[in-house]
């Protein structure tokens, strides 16, 4: 059975060269191929010769992924549903704000965290995705954002299906693709990693000094509370995720942003914006308050102007570093927490 080259790092490539008598810089070649220019096949690498593809090819295959479904929403969101390898399905969007385009790409097919308010969450967890399946979601996007807008792609969070930090050594990989200048040469600062706060791999991203920049998914900033609509707060605390967040911003000096997803009569009066503030006032930040897009049969609805507009004014009077994010997609189910194949 062959091997899909993708999950082959460099040196091992050089490797599968030196024992079958290809020349090194061969290795050199092939890898720009699969990550500098995206290519999907063999018969692509038109500077190495047909010999040594030939070789390559009896060993390897070069797993893809295709656009299965796509939608355009009223306020220019593209979603597309993406059919991987082995026929399971996962989801990316492009989101156009003025000249930002932002890609919102998938790390796992599914979720294991089972956030009470998200659709991704019912689904369950499949499978991880391979470095691959999450950087050629990128390369997809990218050309998207070019042939329906002709501006070139701006940003990428990792905030589709999945939690990324369940994903870690995958999701490093397709950051190193992404950003390298053997890859596609985006800035880190351009990126951004979203997690719902597993303490112990938010250490690591500081310790592997991870420049990407970091979001914590936290929605409640009570205990009881959190680990009623996040399961994931029964095994992570809030103390435990503030301080590893301290440890990350120690070893970083980057801010960390908190996204707070707000949900009527749930986690919107002004005693939770008085709790974000006594949780966020610790550490260098910014709080992204987030429209709650609904999704079917979960129960939850969209917080009311007046409750959203005390909430934030409280913060502000707070000096708190507070925005208001809009909802982009809802109408296509694009927008956040929306995201779940129903096939």
């Amino acid at each position: 059975m062959k091997k899909d080259i993708t999950t082959l790092s460099k040196d091992e490539i050089k490797d599968f060269c030196d024992k079958n008598g290809i020349r090194s810089y061969v290795s050199s070649q092939v890898y720009s191929w699969l990550w500098n220019k995206s290519c999907t096949s063999f018969s692509e690498m038109s500077n190495v010769s047909i010999k040594d593809r030939s070789i390559f090819e009896k060993e390897f295959l070069i797993n893809n992924i295709q656009d299965d479904y796509e939608e355009i929403s009223s306020d220019g969101t593209v979603k597309t549903k993406f059919k991987l390898h082995d026929g399971n399905f996962v989801e990316g969007v492009l989101i156009p704000k003025d000249k930002r385009m932002t890609a919102c790409i998938s790390s796992q097919v599914g979720c294991s965290l089972s956030c009470s308010f998200c659709a991704t969450g019912t689904l369950g967890l499949t499978r991880n995705l391979t470095a691959s399946e999450i950087y050629r979601q990128v390369v997809y996007i990218s050309r998207k954002s070019m042939e329906v807008y002709n501006l070139p792609l701006t940003n990428i969070v990792y905030m589709g299906m999945g939690e990324p930090l369940l994903n870690y050594k995958n999701v490093l990989r397709s950051i190193h693709y992404i950003t390298s200048e053997e890859g596609l040469n985006m800035s880190y600062k351009r990126v951004t990693l979203s997690t719902s706060g597993i303490s112990k791999m938010i250490r690591r991203l500081a310790e592997d000094n991870v420049k990407v920049n970091l979001a914590l998914s936290l929605h409640a900033a009570s205990e009881e509370l959190r680990k009623e609509i996040m399961p994931i707060g029964k095994s992570n605390t809030l103390e435990e995720i503030r301080d590893s967040l301290k440890y990350y911003f120690s070893k970083t000096r980057k801010k960390v942003t908190y996204e707070y997803v707000l949900l009527r009569d749930v986690n919107d009066s002004v005693e939770d914006a008085h709790n974000l503030y006594n949780y966020t006032k610790h550490l260098s930040s910014k709080v992204n308050i987030i429209e709650y897009n609904p999704v079917e049969g979960l129960g939850f609805e969209k917080s009311s102007f007046e409750k959203t507009e005390k909430f934030i004014n409280y913060l502000l009077k707070k000096g708190v570093n507070v925005s208001l994010r809009r909802s982009r997609g809802k109408d296509i189910n694009a927008a956040c927490g929306q995201l779940a194949n129903k096939n």
